[in-house]
């Protein structure tokens, strides 16, 4: 007898000491791999037969019922004939496919191999040889026939083999087996599914197939949440609604995938761009869980709440009547509210704590928590007495890009979520939401100032933190435009119109010319004090400390105080910057605000000389109430009220008159041109009106939306274009401002929101179904940004912003309205109405009449954030600004292009998961059965010629999961994907998983041919598989990129909050990733 450990005596050198010519060799053992066959190729091919038996069921036919018992550790154990964790070093010479080749050509012809039917029935392992001409040997107590059972691979299996010759024992133990062998009963014949199996290693893959068995393996430990029947219950009949019905593939996708983070983490934000009808997705969802009798509140903006209520109701304008929703409808500001009516519902008796599922669109607008003076915020409300009370309730949030330059803003959305337990992702890897977010911020702000050249998506993608793209990747369902037209057949959802390069007209104010330039208007606006917006400024001094109590404001639990007078001066910058744009947007605006400042001023000064008779002493302000009518006479003020006898009165009526003298002569000037009919800009908006309507884009089509940021000039284009297109084409026009004040000229209609765009738009609101015998249609619509967004006017083709507004995003919002998917025109225009001047001239105006730059976070807030810089800041704010404002001149962009930062469709992983659900439906088991290892070859098609290098694309599994390890950059943890280009350069590494897999899918989505002159290449380079040196190279140059990322990403987090040991972090060899997948690219 002598002792094997596989250290100083070795299993395989037994054997092949052993093996002669015409051996028969019996095996029980717990698997075998083709590893095994590679070191003992030369002993085994000259053996008469071998016999196997695998010691747990493998490889077996089943039907329907046994399949369902057939557990994931079966399907693990035959997954080992293509090696195991300790043949990592043989697998990544990339030689198994000759390997697996050789080896089925010898199982074939000496080879026989039987499965246990059921698990323990077969117990000893041991290895048998029979010999002719020498003694038969014993080997017991072999766990497996592998590389390393032999001995030839580092292990820590520990292993106490004896070998046995020249005893009784040796024929007994051939008896046992022969006993087994011949039970019909206990054992199955698998040669033929082990063969399979084994062909699968080496068989030729299409570049499709390999690119969802790549998704299988990133993605095979949430197959839970991606197969369809796990995330919606058929048996609600939710695929059978109207709803359902009329969604296209990418929302179906969306809602899915919605439900599922809805069940899984409590809720979701619908982040999809504009335009692509989150509001359908979002009903689809209320349909579902209302099929589940859930109790479901949607909170929305009040301009949008008839977007919501129609689909409630009983109206020939409802085209889901026969979903019958159910679902309640309130406003944001309801929140603020404790009586009174919203609609049918009674805001003193409603139970705000009943709710199972809460829709809030523009989710956005709940972004901010602070809260002021220890008073109840909306956001407060909402946590506290709708999500925390009551019955567990979910929170479907929709916002066109939640991704902020203020990472609080996505984190206090986040909390509606967990509500506010900052460990509730705990479970995915992320620790804490808070010090992500913080992480992230730090890391964004850094990006933000570096040099423009620096600033790319892939320097952003490389410095963030992954567990950042992984709460997003948790909480978001995000596409854009391009993500639409990327990743689904637009012949089946239909297109997007042909964007047509913007018109940009430059108007002057008046037709004569006569009116002051802009300017000198600006210079005019610059010198007014607007001493009617500051009271407190002329308090006087012995009362000042007296106001500071009453009106400045505590926040951040008392660490600061934002005093009202800081308030009152951003009030007048404010004041100047929205005289100017009301200047820019139409002289009868212009003039209609001047009027207005100038009535208030006289009521002042009014007030000031009447007040001398009215001096109390005994009265303070903190005092008296100053709501009591009795005290009207004796204050100034709206919210801030002001007593007259605290106000140095002489000095604030000097600055009310110096104001009104400079208001009155900018009002006589505005009036010469409004009482002269001598409106330029109405006239050059006239002239474009004509060349649409005698030269439409689309045949026939004579559609306008004209948009304007102010209802007083909506109202007076309406008053002017009206009689006009009526007179001259005999068209319809209609206005919209909200709040009760539409109108039109086509009889006939409601002037509700519904009813004019309904009539303006008649095919996407499906006008037929509901009024089938209205035959006339409004063409020309005039409109403030109350419909700017949720509303789809896809009929129309040309779109018209009379004016500039502040942010950028809100002109994207604006032309989102026809720039839709399925639209029926070819074409769409966009014009833009500017000021005559330069752009240069224009962003010095703007920033030096507010007096401090705005920044724009362009995002789905859309928020104008007044912040002070210093000058640097300031000087790189401006130049930004205006890059937007020549972009939006030269093309119509989309709201991630214009925002010269991140998108999160750039981040997140939802479409590849979505691809995978598509082919899990009937391929789920060929996935499974996969070997690790395989490869596919695909050429570069001229569409991503100069994008797209000569190389591989490696998947790799990190087999020493080390839980340190996470906190690194790598989204897709444990599994690593390394793009390396032939001549050895690492192109893309892990910290750029999404932009690799969009390359994957480019590559290989709809390829499912095997391209057999490639192939035949690769066989002529190595050699028919047998030498892959160049191919292991590359793989070996990935891995070291890896591990050398790893290493300096360790020696960063050195000097991070909180330090890290940095030897936890790094790897100990090569042989710590499996090889999963190859894609080789020519």
């Amino acid at each position: 007898m002598k002792a094997l450990d596989n250290k100083l005596n070795k299993v395989g050198d037994e054997l092949k000491d052993n093996i002669t010519k015409g051996s028969k060799i019996s095996i029980i053992a717990s698997y075998f791999s083709i590893y095994a066959f590679k070191e003992l190729r030369k002993e085994l091919n000259k053996i008469e037969e071998l016999r196997f038996i695998f010691t747990e069921p493998m490889f077996l036919e089943h039907n329907e019922t046994q399949r369902l018992d057939y557990s994931l550790e079966n399907r693990n154990w035959e997954m080992l004939l293509s090696g195991n964790k300790y043949e990592l070093k043989l697998r990544n010479e990339l030689t198994q496919s000759l390997v697996a080749k050789e080896c089925a050509d010898w199982i074939r012809n000496k080879v026989s191999l039987k499965s246990s039917r059921f698990p323990g029935a077969v117990g000893s392992k041991f290895i048998h040889i029979k010999n002719k001409n020498q003694d038969d040997l014993l080997i017991n107590n072999t766990n497996d026939f592998s590389a390393s059972g032999l001995g030839y691979t580092n292990s820590d299996q520990m292993i106490f083999a004896n070998s046995i010759s020249n005893n009784p024992m040796t024929d007994q133990m051939l008896q046992m087996f022969d006993m087994f062998w011949d039970n019909n009963m206990m054992l199955e014949d698998v040669k033929a599914k082990v063969l399979e199996s084994i062909e699968n290693i080496y068989k030729e893959n299409t570049p499709e197939y390999l690119y969802f068995v790549t998704l299988y393996n990133i993605f095979r430990d949430y197959l839970d949440e991606l197969t369809e029947d796990n995330i919606v219950k058929s048996r609600t009949g939710f695929k059978d609604t109207v709803i359902w019905d009329k969604l296209y593939k990418f929302q179906k996708d969306g809602v899915l995938g919605a439900i599922d983070k809805l069940e899984k983490y409590n809720g979701c934000i619908i982040a999809d761009s504009v335009g692509l009808g989150k509001t359908f997705s979002a009903l689809a969802v209320i349909k579902y869980y209302e099929l589940r009798n859930d109790r479901v509140l949607v909170l929305c903006p009040k301009k949008l709440r008839d977007n919501w209520i129609v689909y409630t109701q009983n109206d020939k304008r409802n085209l889901l009547v026969n979903d019958r929703f159910n679902y309640d409808v309130l406003n944001h500001t309801d929140l603020s509210r404790d009586h009174g009516m919203s609609g049918d519902i009674d805001l003193s008796t409603i139970n705000w704590s009943n709710y199972d599922l809460i829709v809030i669109d523009e989710s956005h607008n709940f972004r901010n928590n602070a809260a002021r003076n220890n008073s109840e915020t909306r956001y407060s409300k909402l946590m506290n007495e709708v999500i925390k009370k009551g019955v567990k309730t979910k929170v479907l949030m929709l916002s066109a890009t939640p991704v902020n330059n203020r990472m609080n803003d996505i984190k206090n959305q986040i909390a509606f979520m967990t509500e506010g337990n900052d460990d509730a992702f705990s479970e995915c890897g992320i620790r804490s939401i808070e010090q992500t977010l913080k992480k992230a911020q730090t890391i964004f702000n850094r990006w933000t100032n570096l040099e423009e050249s620096a600033r790319t998506l892939d320097n952003f993608l490389e410095q963030m933190n992954s567990d950042y793209f992984k709460l997003l990747d948790t909480v978001t369902i995000a596409r854009s435009r391009k993500h639409i037209e990327k990743y689904y057949n637009i012949k089946e959802i239909g297109r997007f119109p042909e964007r047509i390069l913007p018109l940009n007209i430059k108007s002057d104010i008046d037709l004569k010319g006569e009116f002051p330039k802009l300017e000198e208007i600006n210079k005019e606006i610059m010198r007014l004090k607007l001493a009617a917006y500051s009271p407190l400024s002329y308090v006087l001094s012995h009362k000042k400390e007296e106001y500071n109590r009453k009106y400045d404001i505590e926040v951040k639990g008392g660490a600061s105080v934002f005093k009202q007078t800081d308030r009152e001066n951003s009030i007048i910058h404010l004041m100047r910057a929205s005289i100017l744009k009301r200047m820019e947007s139409s002289i009868h605006s212009f003039g209609l605000t001047i009027a207005k400042i100038l009535k208030q001023i006289d009521n002042l000064i009014n007030k000031i000389d009447n007040d001398y008779e009215n001096y109390d002493p005994t009265l303070d302000i903190n005092d008296i109430n100053i709501e009591d009518s009795d005290l009207e006479t004796l204050l100034i003020g709206n919210k801030v009220k002001v007593l007259i006898q605290d106000i140095d009165k002489i000095k604030w009526k000097q600055d009310l008159e110096y104001d009104r003298e400079r208001l009155e002569h900018l009002l006589f000037e505005a009036a010469k041109v409004t009482k002269g009919n001598d409106d330029a800009k109405l006239n050059d908006l006239k002239m474009v009106l004509d060349n649409k309507i005698m030269n439409p884009l689309n045949e026939g089509n004579k559609k306008i939306i004209i948009f304007t940021a102010f209802a007083d000039t909506a109202e007076y284009l309406y008053e002017k274009i009206m009689p006009w297109a009526k007179e001259k084409y005999s068209l319809y026009s209609a206005l919209v401002v909200g709040a009760g004040a539409n109108k039109t000229n086509l009889k006939g209609i409601r002037t509700d929101l519904s009813g004019i765009l309904t009539n303006f738009s008649p095919r996407s609101k499906e006008r037929d179904k509901i009024n089938p015998d209205m035959t006339e249609q409004l063409d020309i619509l005039i409109a403030t940004d109350c419909i700017s967004e949720g509303q789809n006017l896809q009929d129309c083709d040309f779109l018209i912003n009379y004016d500039i507004h502040w942010n950028p995003v809100r002109i994207i919002q604006r032309f989102g309205r026809i720039d839709r998917i399925g639209s029926i025109n070819d074409k769409i225009q966009l014009v833009n109405f500017w000021p005559n001047m330069e752009l240069d001239e224009y962003i010095n105006l703007e920033a030096r009449v507010s007096g401090r730059m705005v920044l724009l976070d362009i995002s789905a807030t859309g928020e104008e954030n007044i912040i002070s810089f210093d000058e640097k800041k300031k000087m790189n704010d401006l130049e930004y600004r205006k890059k937007q404002l020549k972009k939006l001149q030269e093309e119509v962009v989309d709201l991630e292009d214009i925002s010269g930062g991140i998108s999160i469709t750039d981040l997140t992983l939802n479409d590849f998961k979505m691809d995978l659900i598509d082919y899990l439906n009937g391929n789920r088991e060929e996935l499974e059965k996969a070997p690790k290892g395989m490869h596919a070859i695909v050429n570069i098609p001229d569409v991503l010629q100069g994008q797209v290098k000569p190389g591989v694309i490696f998947c790799l599994r990190q087999i020493n999961d080390n839980e340190k390890v996470k906190e690194f950059n790598n989204s897709l943890h444990p599994n690593y994907l390394v793009y390396v280009k032939e001549n050895g350069q690492v192109m893309y590494n892990h910290m750029h998983n999404k932009k690799i897999l969009d390359y994957y899918k480019k590559l290989c989505s709809g390829n499912d041919l095997i391209l057999r002159d490639l192939v035949q290449e690769f066989y002529e380079e190595t050699s028919e598989g047998k030498n892959m040196s160049k191919y292991s190279e590359l793989l070996e140059i990935g891995i070291r990129d890896i591990i050398g990322k790893k290493e300096e990403q360790g020696i960063m987090s050195l000097f991070s909050s909180g330090g890290t040991n940095l030897a936890a972090h790094t790897f100990k060899s090569l042989e710590d990733f499996e090889l999963v997948s190859f894609l080789i690219i020519k």
